[in-house]
């Protein structure tokens, strides 16, 4: 097999053992080759060498599995109920927590420019992998394997519990905090990895105390993560509740970034309309140039 897809013995080596993990013998060993490869080893070479591609379709396979299975097995859940299930199951958490437990970080293609890194992105890369590999599954053998990879690995994981949780942890938060007159906002704090494969690390504050980091492949995931975490642990916090001092201090400070966004969209619209003016100013200056000419 490696002789003819010209493998190194890396390579070789990490796709036997992503196939023992998934037990399941590739009949297009490039596909599984494809899946535990990361970006940054496929420089110079086409997308189709790494998982970016394959992800995008897992992601829908996954979806479709996910959504089926818990159709069937609560048949007394609303439409919110099912859905709250599918995001809890299907998000980057859940997704890299399954694949790290699995180990697929062992199986990994990282290109040099990881290498020394500590494995930057290593969350993303794994919740990408294990898509990649749900999608690799269902091109090489059809839905069925996908679907007896899923149920053995993600389905186990999934519980009525999962349909009380926030669907939107942002509202949510904003919700319990505005109980107390404080408008959570959200920072990015850090951005790890390298630009093909980033990831972000956003932080919540209430007026200038901060609360819960999370961590996600987009800014919009992070900030999820992090009110999710916030959620949980509100009493860490503030002890249950918020001291009326470092309430009226948060509400102060939330009015504050509230009127400075409003300056700033002000400012923005002034500038805005400014450049419009010049704009039509020059068009009329060209317009009469072009008629003195003629």
């Amino acid at each position: 097999m490696s002789n003819a897809m010209n493998l190194t013995q890396e390579q070789a080596e990490k796709l036997q053992a992503a196939e023992a993990i998934i037990e399941h013998h590739f009949g297009r060993p490039q596909l599984i080759l494809s899946a535990i490869t990361h970006p940054s080893a496929t420089e110079g070479k086409s997308v189709k060498y790494s998982y970016e591609r394959l992800e995008f379709l897992g992601d829908s396979v996954l979806g479709t599995i996910v959504a089926g299975e818990a159709f069937h097995r609560f048949a007394d859940l609303d439409e919110g109920g099912l859905t709250r299930i599918k995001v809890a199951l299907v998000s980057g958490t859940s997704l890299s927590d399954v694949a790290a437990q699995l180990g697929f970080a062992d199986v990994i293609v990282f290109g040099s420019s990881e290498t020394g890194t500590g494995k930057r992105g290593l969350h993303s890369a794994l919740e990408n992998v294990y898509e990649a590999v749900v999608a690799a599954l269902y091109l090489d053998a059809g839905m069925d394997a996908a679907r007896t990879f899923v149920e053995r690995t993600l389905i186990p994981r999934m519980s009525i519990a999962m349909a009380h949780e926030p669907e939107n942890p942002k509202s949510a938060l904003q919700e319990k905090l505005q109980e107390d007159g404080i408008t959570p906002t959200y920072k990015l704090v850090e951005t790890q990895g390298p630009p093909h494969d980033r990831t972000f690390v956003a932080q919540v504050y209430a007026g200038e105390k901060g609360l819960a980091r999370g961590i996600g492949r987009t800014k919009k995931e992070a900030e999820s993560q992090a009110a999710k975490s916030t959620l949980e642990r509100l009493g860490d916090f503030f002890g249950g509740f918020m001291p009326d001092k470092e309430k009226q201090a948060a509400k102060k400070e939330a009015k504050r970034e509230r009127e400075e966004a409003a300056r700033r969209v002000k400012e923005e619209r002034r500038a805005e309309n400014e450049q419009r003016r010049n704009e039509k100013k020059q068009e009329r200056l060209q317009e009469k140039k072009r008629k003195q000419d003629a």
